[in-house]
């Protein structure tokens, strides 16, 4: 399904024009328009998928094969220092267009470009009791 209300459906659809640098059947990945450095990739499916939650999961398998090689294209002509692959679900976690997307941003030493947050020292007994829970429900 394609959101006609979405900018990325539109995006990845080619309604409207971008800079970009590889397409296939499903997914289309384009040059950011505000970059958090040269080079900065997204990757978009071509149908609308609002967050990781309901990203289907054959795209899901087909995501991060094609930011890698998108990150190995990046890597031969920008010849960067390191690589941040991002993918935000929620406002809450920076998500800012409610499409699923990928953001492949090449980093260089010290370019001032922040992907982090301050360190946690989570209480020894919440977090053992906190791991046991999940490994139950992931384990289902």
């Amino acid at each position: 399904m394609i959101d006609d209300n979405c900018i990325f459906c539109k995006l990845a659809n080619g309604v409207f024009p971008t800079n970009k640098i590889y397409e296939d059947d499903d997914f289309t990945v384009i040059l950011d328009a505000a970059p958090a450095n040269m080079g900065h990739a997204l990757i978009i499916p071509k149908q609308h998928y609002a967050n990781i939650f309901e990203l289907d999961p054959e795209l899901m398998k087909k995501a991060l094969p094609l930011a890698k090689k998108v990150a190995e294209a990046l890597k031969e002509e920008l010849e960067y220092d390191g690589i941040n692959i991002v993918q935000n679900n929620g406002s809450a976690a920076g998500q800012t267009v409610f499409h699923f997307h990928m953001h492949v941003i090449p980093r260089y030493d010290n370019d001032g470009c922040g992907i982090g947050w301050p360190q946690m020292t989570p209480d020894a007994e919440e977090q053992a009791a906190l791991a046991e829970k999940l490994a139950k429900r992931i384990s289902k």
